[in-house]
Parts: structure tokens; sequence; C-alpha cells
């Protein structure tokens, strides 16, 4: 799979976990594209879970949050996950990202 509109930064926290976030502006007729990606993404993220999902801090391994914001006539999609570093960098790596 390659992702057409998520484009991830990455930022590591020095102590094994990372974080990659995505924001994509759209018009609003692309938003359906680009929450197919965000569900494949989170798919692929499930698939290769390192652990259960949820707040790290309440013993989750690894998280996602995705935020909508209306921008005028545009929408932007913000797409970020947590996580052991090496299970990220690997998960975006087999997306192509």
């Amino acid at each position: 799979m390659r992702l057409s509109y998520l484009i991830f930064d990455a930022a590591d926290d020095g102590e094994g976990t990372g974080s990659w976030e995505a924001v994509a502006s759209v018009r609003r007729d692309q938003l359906p594209a680009v929450m197919a990606e965000v569900d494949s993404v989170l798919q692929h993220a499930e698939r290769r879970a390192p652990g259960p999902r949820g707040p790290l801090d309440e013993g989750g391994v690894w998280d996602a949050d995705t935020q909508q914001r209306d921008d005028g006539d545009r929408t932007e999609v913000t797409l970020t996950l947590t996580g052991p570093w090496d299970w990220g960098e690997a998960l975006l790596a087999a997306l192509g990202a």
C-alpha cells in the first residue's frame, strides 16, 4: 500500500518510544479517500500490534488518535500514532511512508 495523502513526521523520545503524526488538508470531496487511507493505516497497525492498544500511561503498548477540523472549504485530518520506535518505523516503512 502506498500512502497518497498522509505524510508522517516522526519524533523519538530517546527511551524507545516514538510518535508519528500526519496531517492532510483536503477538499471535502477528497475526505472519503483520506479517511479510507487513515482506516488502512489503523488496520495495518492493528495487524502488526506490538501489544494492547491504549494510552501508554494506562498500560497500552501503542495508541492512535484521529482528529478532523473543518477549515473553510477544506478539512484537516490529523493521525497520530505512538508506540515502540522500531514498531512504528517498520509499520510506516511497510506502508511506503
